[in-house]
């Protein structure tokens, strides 16, 4: 008899698909804000700022191909977005200044965040050697 197991991902199921979507929304918001923030100029166009954008609009996206295709080690990349997402959100936060572009960015960023760290904890690996 063969035992057949699966994978962590399958077994946390809707909560994969929601930090998909979440992580995808979060790139597509971070790339739309990073052109306005270009656009408006003053502290929103500090290179710190754009590339912190750019950074966050990356790893979205990483971590959402590693989950859509069932990486293993997903939960490297996952850790790592909820961190960047957390730090771009405060970045938002501190120039927002009730920028409706900027509180839709720190909301997708900040969704996106808490979901991604509830996914790289759902399974710990070991680090390679």
């Amino acid at each position: 008899m063969t035992v057949a197991t699966q994978s962590p991902l399958t077994q946390l199921g809707d909560d994969v698909a929601q930090c998909i979507a979440l992580c995808q929304d979060a790139h597509r918001t971070c790339v739309r804000t990073f052109t306005h923030c270009s656009r408006r100029g003053g502290l929103h166009g500090e290179p710190q700022h754009l590339r912190l954008l750019l950074d966050c609009a990356q790893i979205c996206q990483t971590s959402a191909d590693f989950l859509l295709r069932g990486s293993d080690l997903y939960n490297y990349p996952c850790g790592v977005c909820a961190y960047i997402c957390d730090r771009c959100a405060d970045d938002c936060e501190s120039i927002a200044a009730g920028d409706p572009l900027m509180a839709q960015c720190i909301r997708a960023c900040r969704d996106c965040a808490h979901h991604c760290l509830h996914i790289s904890k759902a399974r710990k690996i070991a680090s390679p050697s």
